[in-house]
């Protein structure tokens, strides 16, 4: 768990998210027994503080209904995250983002040698790919060494981006012309 996500309250308590005051009450005072750290067999002073902060943000009303809200959010955003993780298309078209920004600054400094860079705003622009997608894919590439941060800001292609961008048009120029033989042949 990272330090700026919320503990599952729920899950501490070992409950339902419909569980009742009651049920809560019932449970908080099973595992605080349980946990508490003068308890000679099971006594966990960190177990034992996630439990009684758990039981003071589920029973009350408001804290539990602020808690809900948070927590659904956090919910909505990790289902996202392994619904994207499971789909394949959102994998090639990470390629086909990153291919098109090397084949960018790729023609950029082949057309400008002593000025090769591109800003955030123009790779955006003439990718078709928003600010919110590129950062990722622009981190990956300075990460590759295919792509650097200049001394003026901006972006611009390496000596392996170069070599990774013209790999990867030769490969895609080799598949269609397989492709085209096999269609021919088939004729």
């Amino acid at each position: 768990m990272n330090s700026n996500q919320t503990p599952d309250f729920y899950e501490i308590l070992e409950i339902s998210p419909n569980a009742n005051a009651d049920t809560i009450d019932r449970v908080f005072r099973y595992l605080a027994q349980r946990y508490h750290p003068d308890h000679v067999e099971t006594g966990d002073t960190k177990k034992f503080t996630e439990i009684v902060k758990a039981h003071e943000t589920l029973r009350d009303p408001e804290k539990r209904a602020n808690y809900d809200i948070h927590n659904k959010k956090t919910a909505i955003y990790q289902w996202g995250l392994v619904e994207e993780a499971g789909q394949w298309e959102g994998f090639e078209n990470d390629e086909v983002i990153q291919a098109r920004v090397l084949s960018v600054l790729y023609v950029k400094r082949k057309r400008n040698i002593h000025n090769p860079g591109s800003g955030n705003l123009e790779i955006e622009r003439l990718t078709g790919c928003p600010n919110e997608i590129l950062d990722f894919h622009l981190w990956y590439l300075r990460e590759k060494g295919w792509i650097l941060r200049l001394e003026n800001g901006l972006l611009a292609i390496t000596a392996e981006g170069v070599d990774k961008s013209l790999a990867d048009h030769h490969t895609e120029r080799t598949d269609k012309l397989l492709t085209d033989q096999r269609k021919t042949i088939h004729l």
